[in-house]
């Protein structure tokens, strides 16, 4: 009798969660009559009634308003596509910034391509719960992120590309409504991007140079972001090209919270903390995490894309956030690094500036000749010629 009490006491625990999670879902509020919001979208649509729905001829230097609007409401939705493609029109360039509550300053800074998924100035598939590079082969980018304002939100892109962008389509839509509820934050985004220094030991990544050193504090790594004010941290798109096939990958997150002088958070390698094992390279796109672009060359040579998105597990924080990586174990490589990170506050604030144009310049790929030149100049100095194979020591 008391294992069966004890089971249906156990039962009606489950249930009653089960039933708390599925009253919390986005399905169950389909269903529920809103009396405090008004739809409305800023878009690109032909105001003449035609059909030539677009912003056109946005010159190299100019700026273009999409969204200026007052009042309380959120942005629910972000849709974008730009002519000519990125083989021609660079994404890296095109910096998008968005501005809450009538703020001189924006909140979101970031290139238009990274900040929706697409690394390097390239178009491929991206699928994530809050943000989506859509078909035809990334052309169609796409946010569901919420975007609370209380006082007035604007969003403008500035063209710094070079080239003119021939047509820009968009659609923004919002709910207006009388007052923005008060535990409501304001979302942020920032891009960097850092040609890392390997560490004076050498690329020594799993000891193939001799004996690692340690980084218990994180000397050195790369930043992904940098947060003064309360709030919580909800993703990264995190874009790596590295210039060697050795695993770009040991590296450890270490988040310092509220001014901590050693991190709280600590990870257990890159892969790791998105959510995979083992140094992968296939693609893989789940709602919170995955991989939307790897690379096809030798060992980890090449350009690889990772996300994930912090739905339900942000890290929060009172008074400050410093989430930092290693690039490599102990910051042992060279890579080019790059990120958009993505948080609400309790209050829209300035960023810190991203890094300009001449600084976003893409590297080359290294591919067979450069490595055929290594293996050239490595015979040379082991001066041994054509009898070495490749593997000596």
């Amino acid at each position: 009798m008391k294992k069966l009490l004890s089971f249906m006491i156990l039962f009606l625990i489950i249930s009653s969660i089960a039933t708390g999670q599925e009253m919390n879902s986005a399905i169950w509020d389909l269903s529920k009559i809103r009396n405090d919001v008004r739809s409305k979208r800023a878009g690109s649509y032909d105001r003449t009634g035609g059909n030539n729905d677009r912003m056109e001829h946005i010159k190299d230097g100019e700026k273009r308003v999409l969204m200026d609007v007052k009042g309380a409401g959120v942005i629910k939705h972000i849709w974008i596509t730009i002519a000519p493609s990125p083989e021609v029109l660079n994404r890296n360039d095109i910096i998008l910034r968005m501005y809450w509550d009538n703020k001189p300053y924006p909140s979101v800074e970031s290139p238009i391509g990274p900040f929706f998924g697409q690394g390097w100035n390239e178009k491929y598939a991206f699928s994530s719960l809050p943000l989506c590079a859509s078909p035809i082969t990334g052309h169609g980018l796409v946010s569901y992120f919420t975007m609370p304002f209380a006082t007035g939100a604007k969003i403008e892109i500035e063209n710094q590309s070079g080239s003119e962008i021939d047509a820009f389509y968009f659609n923004i839509d919002y709910v207006e409504m009388d007052k923005l509820p008060a535990d409501m934050g304001r979302f942020h985004a920032w891009f960097n991007r850092e040609i890392t220094d390997a560490h004076p030991e050498g690329e020594n990544e799993w000891g193939t140079l001799g004996k690692q050193g340690e980084n218990p504090k994180g000397e050195g790594n790369y930043l992904i972001a940098d947060i003064k004010g309360k709030g919580h941290f909800v993703g990264v798109n995190y874009y790596v090209q590295s210039p060697s096939p050795m695993w770009y990958g040991e590296g450890d997150e270490m988040v310092f919270i509220d001014g901590e002088d050693s991190p709280s958070i600590v990870g257990t390698g890159t892969e790791d903390f998105f959510n995979s094992s083992w140094c992968p390279k296939e693609l893989y796109n789940h709602p919170y995490f995955g991989y939307a672009r790897v690379n096809n060359e030798t060992g980890w040579l090449g350009r690889t894309h990772c996300y994930r998105f912090m739905i339900s597990d942000p890290f929060y924080f009172d008074k400050s956030l410093r989430f930092t990586i290693e690039h490599g174990h102990n910051n042992c490589l060279t890579l080019d690094l790059a990120t958009v990170a993505y948080w609400y506050q309790n209050e829209a604030t300035a960023l810190k500036p991203i890094p300009g144009k001449e600084e976003r310049k893409l590297l080359p790929l290294i591919g067979p000749w450069e490595i055929h030149i290594w293996r050239d100049a490595w015979r040379n100095d082991k001066g041994e010629g054509s009898r070495l194979w490749g593997n000596e020591k």
